[in-house]
């Protein structure tokens, strides 16, 4: 298996292969999860017959804030991904080559920090308690799966080059000083 993941993290797709396969994971992410998210979060809430936290306009305006700034992170990290690194976020079509330069020399998974970030900014605007539970079990997943799966991935694709910058850059929370990599 770990063969036929190497096999698929080396071949390079074309420009709009790759954003083909980003509009349909925008669809997922932007579209689909936000809404699930309200809907499990309010049934969780109904279920443990937890109160809504709705203060207005308090939950737009920190909820907002929290989806604006997961967002602009995600595009960022796209962009960058999808430039210097001739990849996406999705697995079946990753980067070509390792990135180490911003938003990745704050954190090594931005990314994953601002679908974090966005969801929890999701669960505010809602105001609903369980979808804030949904995100924090979705977050410790994600970065399970990345610790246990996607990090042994970048040491067998960069071997070296991975294990040097992920000693000198966190995990998921950024470091706001950084050093320059070229």
């Amino acid at each position: 298996m770990r063969e036929r993941l190497l096999k698929q993290a080396s071949h390079e797709y074309s420009p709009k292969q790759r954003a083909a396969l980003l509009a349909a994971a925008g669809a997922l992410f932007l579209v689909i999860l936000p809404w699930a998210l309200i809907r499990l979060g309010g049934r969780l809430d109904r279920a443990l017959d937890w109160p809504a936290l709705r203060y207005p306009p308090a939950n737009a305006i920190l909820g907002g804030l929290l989806v604006l700034a997961g967002w602009l992170l995600g595009v960022w990290t796209n962009y960058v991904q999808f430039t210097l690194g001739r990849g996406t976020p999705v697995p079946i079509m990753a980067t070509q080559k390792l990135i180490v330069r911003p938003p990745y020399s704050y954190c090594r998974n931005p990314m994953a920090l601002g679908t974090i970030v966005a969801y929890g900014g999701v669960s505010v605007v809602a105001g609903s308690p369980g979808a804030a539970l949904l995100v924090v079990l979705g977050a410790a997943v994600l970065l399970t799966y990345i610790k246990a799966v996607e990090e042994r991935e970048m040491v067998a694709r960069f071997g070296e080059a991975y294990l040097a910058y992920r000693r000198r850059v966190p995990f998921i929370i950024p470091k706001l000083r950084r050093r320059e990599d070229t």
